[in-house]
């Protein structure tokens, strides 16, 4: 009902200033009522409106002018771009979200599509992109995390919905065009600075921050020098619960269980319990047996420290009238470390044979109590991940205009981004005390009996084997080494290459209805690599914690509240960074070895021509083209599979070549009935290429969740038919009423099928086993999705103002094997809102952001787990205080409600993750001039 009422008070004050435009006072009237601080300049009559209406205006001029369906978010003033974070900034567009998994936003899902599926183009061009190593939210993939992108180097975002021939391919749902400032389009001698505080109340720490930028041209105005750089940190503190699926999720296929409690004779079927002495409330043995029970449950208490710095410039000559010269850089340099403690138990798999009691409702094992384990009860997982993020970028334009419609732009390009885990120290131990559970929809209740806090409780793993790594067995001092891992360190850097070269021609034409020709061509070499490395750490005797000669503490008091992890399970032993790294390097390393199984490259060839024909004749206009495209992948990768004569045998380096060719046809049409009301409608065939470590066939394994995945070389693209309609009212400057249809018929989806009970070697035990769950995408799933847009914006009076949005969409997906019935696309909720009022007079600017999504399906996850994020909503504001024309005040704070993170298993009675980020705040001064 809040929700419903909040949508309906922003669209009828949208629509009622939007009715009234036509009683807007004359434009003298309005010179003489416009507020101080309103007009950066007026001459003649003209009033020049900045801030956060100008922003809107011009963001609304450009969307009018298109002849694509495209949203536009125009930054205010230099340096002055609407959010902290370009990702929160795209959120408000109808029909885009984001997952804030991490609290902030970092990759951008566009009309139903997940964020694998969409391009980001910097100043028209792709860009290189690694992550940290840690998110799961798209490895590899074809995206960009927004959250390295500095948001006051940006002068506006594009976002394209349908699109045109000229644009470059790679986008099922839309297309993010990022444009940058460049010196010649800035006054000379554009000064911006600003620096600030942020803190953050779930890690209790705060960081300073800082950005400057200077443009500077000649009195011709023909060369031009900008320079601008921006640091940020952030200490982010995340704490939860985490669930590793369910086991006896469904039955086999000959309709028997795999209960991790009930034995079930094979001949006669009679069951019994595994633990004789159990006892049964809420059901009985057979509802026991059918029952879905928790593979494992984590608390997990993750640190991390974003710090960013980046450096951007552009230099302009401009020789003749109509020759400009730009050549472009960026550079990011970001420390992403980050330190994760995991205290979990696997119920079943370790605990399941002295199960004392069990409760089942709704066919879940919601509560359980278990005797001391005869090998393990939990386990403590301590990960120390090192990432050093690099993105390097230098782009060459040159572009003729000779003013009468004919242009020439010839473009080349490099960019190198770096990533992933540099190194990543893993150490864990293990206890065997007796333990029980109790879950709701939003809570896990794990209480041990006995203390968990005491360090001489916990036990190094005690099952010595013949050390391997890779088929090759581990010799130190001259010896193959007989002993039992207790961690080690895996170097697993990422390296994305772009190398980029096009021209692009419009030649003015008088065809009938046709304008303009359009012509161009794109070349690409894009490579993708993985180069793995690692040590193995052994002990040949276990030991308890307290013998390993490191202080051990013990979680931070209440570091778990609020997120729904109760129990003395919260307070666990707690080991720091430097006592992780020291139990390592005290105890037996292998030598550093490359792993070949866990390397892979792909490279991508691509080379695209296009075509495009522009037609504007009596209020009619748009374009129709269509683009021809060339794709050559070529991976290169390991096979690793085991026998039971070779269980673990050395990887075999396999290569695999792959190329399609695709034409792409686009139409965009537009029909202007009056100045004030548009009517657009635009189809077109798209492709967006698979993920690049999809494409590498290794196999890549969890050895303690029996998870393991690999990639298939032979892939083909996503394919889809994007369809847009959307009427447009324009009613006054500063003022929107829109709505807007599509529909994407996708082909060719790639789904991930999964295999449980595959066999292979578990570097841990030292044996084959025959419990691992493998996933490996291919092709052939199919989805459509379809929604409907309305959005509004209006300046209403006094300076107050408000943008909202409300977003509809659904889509259907062929069966994915192993999963009953059909799935939303991922990243996909039915109802997005968007409520954003402002104010905005004389020195004083103020606005609130409102946004709530619905649940959405996220992945499928361990053991066929459908993995779904539930509703959630998100409040920030931010104001700024004008001291002088030149110095602001400026104030943002994020996550006001300190909203909770969660995700279940297909029905809100099975939980999968609980998460609490926190809120941050931020204050800082600004001058521009």
């Amino acid at each position: 009902m809040l929700i419903r009422a909040i949508l309906l008070a922003g669209t009828a004050i949208v629509a009622t200033s939007a009715v009234h435009a036509q009683d807007a006072a004359a434009p003298a009237d309005a010179a003489s009522r416009a507020a101080p601080g309103d007009q950066a300049d007026a001459q003649d009559g003209e009033i020049v409106v900045t801030g956060i209406r100008g922003g809107l205006r011009n963001a609304i001029a450009i969307k009018k002018e298109a002849n694509a369906v495209v949203d536009v978010i125009s930054s205010e003033d230099i340096g002055k771009f609407p959010d902290r974070n370009v990702a929160e900034s795209l959120s408000r567009v109808p029909g885009v979200s984001i997952d804030r998994r991490f609290g902030e936003g970092e990759k951008v899902a566009i009309l139903g599509t997940d964020p694998a599926l969409n391009r980001l183009l910097l100043d028209g061009h792709g860009l290189a992109s690694a992550d940290w190593g840690g998110n799961d939210n798209d490895p590899s993939s074809r995206t960009f995390n927004y959250s390295l992108l500095a948001p006051e180097l940006v002068d506006r975002l594009e976002v394209y919905k349908s699109p045109e021939a000229r644009i470059e391919d790679g986008s099922l749902g839309g297309t993010v065009i990022v444009r940058t400032r460049r010196p010649l389009d800035l006054p000379a001698n554009s000064v911006f600075a600003s620096a600030g505080y942020s803190y953050n109340d779930r890690s209790e720490k705060g960081n300073v921050r800082a950005s400057g930028l200077y443009s500077w041209k000649n009195k011709a105005d023909n060369f031009g020098i900008l320079l601008a750089a921006t640091y940020d940190k952030q200490n982010i503190v995340r704490a939860g619960v985490e669930f590793f699926g369910y086991d006896n999720n469904q039955a086999n296929a000959d309709g028997t269980r795999n209960s991790p409690f009930v034995n079930r004779d094979p001949g006669t079927g009679a069951l019994s319990l595994k633990n004789p002495n159990a006892t049964i409330t809420g059901g009985t043995i057979t509802d026991l047996y059918n029952a879905a029970s928790p593979f494992g449950i984590n608390y997990a208490y993750f640190q991390q420290s974003r710090e960013r710095a980046s450096v951007s410039g552009a230099v302009q000559f401009k020789p003749t009238d109509d020759l400009t010269f730009t050549i472009n850089g960026l550079y990011i340099d970001g420390n992403y470390d980050n330190y994760s403690q995991a205290m979990y138990t696997i119920p079943g798999a370790w605990s399941g044979s002295v199960l004392q009691s069990a409760t089942v409702a709704n066919g879940v094992v919601t509560d359980a109590t278990f005797g001391a384990s005869p090998n393990q009860a939990a386990q403590l997982d301590t990960l120390v991940r090192k990432t050093k993020l690099k993105t390097k970028n230098l782009n060459f334009f040159g572009d003729w205009d000779n003013g009468d419609g004919a242009k020439v732009s010839f473009q080349a390009g490099w960019s190198e981004a770096k990533g992933g885990r540099n190194p990543e120290y893993l150490f864990n131990v293990q206890t065997k005390l007796p333990f029980s559970y109790s879950i709701t929809p939003e809570s896990a209740t794990v209480n041990f009996n006995g203390d968990i806090t005491n360090p001489a409780n916990f036990f190094t793993n005690p099952n010595n084997n013949p050390a391997q790594i890779e088929g090759r067995p581990v010799v130190v001092n001259g010896q193959a080494l007989n002993a039992a891992q207790i961690g080690g360190l895996d170097y697993s850097v990422t390296t994305d290459r772009d190398i980029f070269a096009a021209y692009d021609a419009t030649i003015p034409i008088a065809f009938g209805p046709f304008t303009e020709l359009l012509l161009g061509s794109r070349f690409v070499e894009h490579t993708n690599r993985v180069d793995a490395r690692g040590i193995n750490t052994y002990l040949q005797t276990s030991r308890t914690l307290n013998q390993l000669g490191v202080d051990v503490g013990v979680t931070p008091d209440g570091i778990f509240a609020g997120s729904g992890a109760n129990g003395n399970a919260g307070s666990f032993i707690n080991l720091s960074e430097q006592a992780v790294i020291d139990i390592l390097a005290n105890a037996i390393n292998s030598p550093l070895v490359d792993k070949v199984g866990a390397s892979s490259k792909v490279k991508e060839t691509i080379a695209a021509s296009y075509v495009q024909l522009n037609f504007d004749q009596g209020g009619l206009r748009g374009n129709i083209g269509g683009r021809l495209v060339y794709t050559q992948d070529k991976s290169n990768y390991a096979l690793t599979q085991p026998t039971v004569a070779n269980p673990n045998p050395q990887p075999v380096p396999t290569t695999s070549t792959s190329d399609y060719l695709k034409f792409l046809p686009s139409f965009n049409i537009a029909y202007e009935f009056s100045p004030q009301f548009i009517l657009r409608g635009a189809v077109a065939k798209v492709i967006s290429r698979p993920r690049y470590q999809d494409l590498a066939a290794a196999i890549t394994q969890n050895d303690v969740t029996f998870d393991a995945g690999g990639g298939n070389p032979d892939l083909r693209p996503y394919e889809s038919i994007n369809y847009e309609l959307s009427a447009e009212y324009y009613p006054r400057p500063g003022a929107l009423l829109s709505v807007e249809l599509y529909r994407r018929d996708i082909s060719n989806y790639i789904i991930n099928t999964r295999q449980e009970g595959v066999t292979l070697f578990n570097s841990l035990t030292g044996q084959l086993e025959s419990r691992y769950s493998v996933s490996r995408p291919i092709n052939g799933g199919s989805a459509k999705v379809s929604g409907v847009l309305v959005n509004g914006q209006a300046e209403i009076w006094g300076g107050f103002g408000i943008q909202a949005n409300y977003a509809y969409q659904d889509s259907s997906t062929s069966t994915i094997p192993g999963i009953n019935g059909t799935l939303n696309l991922p990243y996909l909720s039915k109802h997005t809102v968007n409520v954003v009022p402002y104010f905005e007079r004389g020195p004083v600017q103020a606005r609130l952001s409102y946004n709530y999504r619905t649940d959405y399906f996220r992945t499928i996850g361990r053991l066929g787990s459908i993995e779904k994020v539930a509703p959630y909503t998100q409040l920030d504001a931010s104001a700024s205080l004008a001291i002088t024309k030149a110095i602001s005040l400026t104030f943002n704070a994020q996550n006001l409600l300190d909203e909770t993170y969660i995700q279940y298993s297909g029905t809100r009675d099975r939980p999968s993750a609980f998460y609490k980020n926190g809120r941050t705040f931020i204050g800082g001064v600004s001058v521009r001039f």
